[in-house]
């Protein structure tokens, strides 16, 4: 089946945002030792493209031993938000990634489907000029393979035409869970029955071999 749809995750994948949301973690937990902040930046790192606050859940249930309050949830993320966006409003795209947007807009229809909140990243990506490249900016929630079955639907298009382009375990297995193809990009997500590369400057040349079968 030709690719016939195009589906972004966003950090990682669009922009290197990657880093500064690593640091914004850290930086939460910092106030309770390296060891714990050392163990939400490890599960941060692992579980790229699940919503935030469902880290800020695992971090008070399974290192400080109690659940996170709704007002404690809150005040996270009113705060990684000051810790991150600023950052990633100015961060450098990955490699590749303009070019693929220029090349394949108004070709094949193209959309962002990403585990951080959804006005916030629209947000972002008006800011950075990226948003009329889209069809449309999916964020959470629900979570990515719910969010990724939704657009999937949406285009009417069967989903084995239609490529997910991700860095991420969750990315993956989003793709397998709606039935698209897949795509790697980035050392999370290196091994695996399905193409890869470190950015995206080789993606264009997959896409066009792949556009007509």
């Amino acid at each position: 089946m030709p690719v016939q749809c195009l589906i972004f995750d966003c950090d990682g994948v669009i922009l290197d945002s990657v880093p500064a949301k690593t640091r914004a973690f850290a930086r939460l937990a910092e106030p309770y030792g390296t060891q714990a902040m050392d163990r939400l930046v490890v599960y941060h790192i692992a579980h790229g493209g699940v919503n935030r606050y469902k880290k800020f859940e695992w971090f008070f249930r399974e290192v400080l031993g109690r659940a996170i309050t709704p007002e404690e949830s809150a005040e996270w993320g009113r705060l990684f938000v000051r810790y991150a966006l600023d950052e990633v409003r100015s961060c450098r795209l990955i490699a590749g990634a303009q070019k693929v947007l220029d090349d394949w807009r108004g070709r094949l229809p193209l959309f962002v489907c990403s585990g951080a909140p959804q006005e916030e990243l629209r947000v972002i990506l008006r800011e950075r000029r990226l948003e009329n490249y889209f069809g449309g900016i999916y964020g959470s929630p629900p979570d990515k393979a719910q969010l990724l079955t939704k657009i999937v639907a949406e285009t009417a298009l069967p989903p084995d035409s239609v490529l997910m382009v991700g860095d991420a375990v969750t990315d993956r297995d989003a793709a397998e869970y709606a039935g698209t193809r897949f795509y790697g990009v980035g050392v999370q997500i290196k091994s695996g029955d399905f193409p890869w590369s470190l950015d995206l400057t080789e993606l264009n040349d997959w896409i066009a071999e792949n556009i007509d079968g």
